[in-house]
């Protein structure tokens, strides 16, 4: 949702597209919308919602900070465009240029939070960040009625099945083990005296789901399907608000698939300390 929301900012903030009246009160607010709900929901997975505003003061070290100061950048810089596109004001749009490339800035921080962890080698490489900025630009041109939308799906197509072939063999390459996980293979071979729990876990809850092969082609055509054939064949079809309203809906549902999936296939190393890669 974040992603979407932002990719439509940029959009709108590059002037790309420029509603008046109510219609830009509709789209900047379809935005707007998308982008706080993406990141309220990030909330979600802290312990203590209430601290939360503590991400704010780790910039130098946490991607995770650096979005939150990003983020609250790129929605303030532009609002002063949004008021002036809905009220007619005419102010100038120069401020709405830095405003879209901080939107999309913040996509870049979202997934450098992902791609900078080591532990999962699935994430730690440049296509992670490049699939966060296309699924933007391509779901953000959708929703601002972009002609050129599809060339961006196809696009994604190409970077999702490169992103799935080098990311099956990753956690092979990085030639993890129990050793290299717990830092004891200088002393010798590490074997499993005996399993460290009894009962689960919050690290085998979050951090060790094994998704079956056979789902996993499945999900991934689904996926593929609904973010960008779908999409495509409804831009081809017609340039009406129709096709672009159903081309969005499906490429968001594709996306919660392409995006569960990066996360349930994600393989941290911490698996290895209770035998499950």
């Amino acid at each position: 949702l974040s992603g979407a929301g932002f990719g439509l900012l940029f959009y709108l903030g590059l002037g790309l597209v420029h509603p008046f009246g109510w219609l830009a009160f509709c789209w900047w607010g379809l935005g707007y919308c998308l982008a706080v709900i993406g990141l309220l929901a990030s909330t979600f997975h802290l312990g203590n919602p209430k601290r939360a505003w503590r991400a704010f003061s780790q910039w130098r070290t946490s991607w995770l900070s650096r979005e939150a100061w990003v983020s609250v950048a790129a929605l303030v810089l532009l609002a002063p465009v949004a008021i002036s596109d809905w009220l007619g004001l005419g102010w100038p749009r120069q401020i709405g240029w830095l405003g879209g490339a901080l939107a999309l800035a913040t996509v870049f921080t979202t997934s450098m939070i992902y791609a900078q962890i080591k532990a999962v080698p699935r994430w730690h490489h440049w296509l992670t960040p490049a699939m966060f900025l296309t699924f933007a630009l391509a779901g953000g041109a959708i929703l601002a009625g972009q002609i050129y939308a599809p060339v961006l799906l196809a696009a994604l197509v190409l970077l999702l099945l490169a992103i799935w072939a080098v990311g099956d063999g990753q956690f092979a390459r990085a030639a993890q083990t129990l050793g290299t996980a717990t830092g004891l293979d200088r002393i010798g071979e590490v074997t499993v005296f005996e399993q460290a729990h009894t009962a689960g876990n919050y690290l085998l809850r979050e951090m060790i789901f094994v998704v079956g092969r056979k789902h996993a082609q499945k999900l991934r055509a689904i996926a593929l399907a609904l973010t960008a054939v779908i999409p495509a064949i409804f831009l081809a079809i017609s340039g009406q608000i129709w096709a672009f309203v159903l081309a969005a809906v499906c490429h968001l549902i594709g996306a919660l698939a392409a995006r569960w999936l990066f996360f349930a296939q994600a393989e941290h190393v911490v698996g290895l300390f209770y035998g499950k890669r």
